[in-house]
């Protein structure tokens, strides 16, 4: 019997362990939460740009919706990953940079997703979005950079977003 019930307190000890491990992430997602609805904005040329965020996945992911003035759209999906927030980019170029933060702690309101690796990359100096960060100013205001790789060469375009609803 005392077997059993310190094999049980063994497993109530791991899993409030894990369970307490997982909420760092968690948190920085729901910062990411905040911004479902929609917002109106221009690129660094002036142009006018439109973005939306949606709650996914029984709350597990956000779902961005990037509208530009000439109708393309990409999509980006946003989830939590251990302590790091990770991103996948479904880029109008036709391939898919998967992106993540480092570890977070805090509350930031800043995040910044690097590389890790793109499916449908034609080559490895083939162009693909490399680097976004998002701040969120205030419950208003939302700015994201987006980092366009290409041939070793890099360019950053900002986009800068008020919320409409």
């Amino acid at each position: 019997m005392k077997k059993i019930a310190g094999w049980a307190l063994s497993a109530v000890i791991l899993t409030s362990g894990f369970l307490a491990a997982q909420t760092k992430p968690a948190a920085s997602l729901d910062q990411l939460k905040t911004l479902a609805g929609e917002w109106q904005g221009t690129n660094s040329s002036g142009k006018s740009v439109h973005v939306s965020y949606e709650l996914a996945s029984g709350g597990t992911a956000v779902l961005e919706r990037l509208h530009s003035e000439d109708d393309s759209e990409m999509i980006s999906v946003y989830s939590a990953d251990g302590d790091r927030l990770a991103m996948t980019h479904y880029c109008s170029a036709n391939n898919q940079p998967q992106m993540r933060t480092a570890a977070i702690t805090g509350s930031p309101t800043k995040f910044t997703f690097s590389f890790v690796r793109a499916t449908n990359l034609a080559s490895p100096t083939a162009g693909h979005m490399h680097q976004l960060v998002l701040n969120l100013a205030d419950a208003t205001h939302l700015t994201q950079e987006w980092t366009w790789k290409e041939n070793g060469q890099m360019k950053t375009e900002i986009f800068r977003f008020t919320r409409k609803s």
